[in-house]
């Protein structure tokens, strides 16, 4: 999980960190050793670092090697079953809100290129422009267009196009992908859903429907015409620690 560096307040003590505002108090550094017990994760230490090297043959990414990407969930699993010759998929995705994507945006895609190229394994990137819509106040149209300029940005990256595939929110959900949907949010009741997230009574319902939408690409399932009959593929997902 990758570093963070933005401001402004909310909730909790001395910081916020949440997928939609990331804030320290007075104006502070967000306190990362703090966040990685918050969030249950682990450090990405010089061990995994030269685990990863000896996997795939090949240089640690500049990002592993100091710590932009410094802390993980699992990370050990999936490199013990890849150890076994167990392959996974990667998914990352972007919230379309702007014409283009700046720096800070391209630094997962820059690691999750390289994840692709070292590992050789298949990549799933989710636009989610439906949720952009909501949060941003754009409309369905400006949403739409947002994806398909960010799209070209996210292309120019280099991933394999062999082994990749782009979607949008808008254009992709249903089928077997809603099946997730449906079956995740059965799981998560409205509680929990305010807990993590912090929505209040003012926020429409179309917010709290949303994270199922961006939690099933994380099974395989939700992709047939990928993976079928690999229900059991594991998923890594490289992403900022506010995600």
């Amino acid at each position: 999980m990758e570093k963070v560096e933005d401001q402004n307040p909310q909730q909790e003590e001395d910081q916020v960190v949440n997928p939609w505002e990331v804030t320290a108090k007075d104006g502070g550094k967000i306190d990362y050793d703090k966040l990685i017990d918050k969030f249950g994760c682990q450090r990405l230490d010089q061990s995994f670092v030269d685990r990863v090297q000896r996997l795939t043959s090949r240089p640690p990414h500049v990002f592993l090697r100091r710590g932009v990407f410094f802390a993980h969930r699992d990370f050990n699993d999936i490199l013990d079953a890849y150890e076994r010759g167990q392959k996974f998929y990667l998914y990352t995705g972007r919230g379309p809100s702007s014409e283009a994507l700046h720096l800070g945006h391209l630094i997962p895609f820059m690691f999750t290129k390289y994840l692709q190229d070292a590992f050789k394994v298949p990549l799933v990137i989710q636009l989610t422009d439906d949720e952009k819509c909501m949060w941003k106040n754009l409309s369905v149209e400006e949403s739409q267009r947002l994806a398909r300029e960010n799209a070209k940005d996210i292309i120019a990256c280099g991933f394999d196009i062999s082994k990749t595939f782009i979607f949008s929110d808008f254009d992709y959900v249903g089928g077997a992908f809603y099946k997730n949907m449906v079956k995740v949010a059965k799981c998560v009741t409205y509680n929990k859903v305010v807990g993590i997230f912090g929505f209040t009574g003012e926020d429409h319902i179309g917010k709290v429907s949303f994270p199922p939408v961006q939690a099933v690409p994380s099974f395989p399932s939700s992709f047939p015409h990928l993976f079928s009959g690999k229900d059991d593929l594991r998923c890594l997902i490289p992403c900022a620690i506010d995600q």
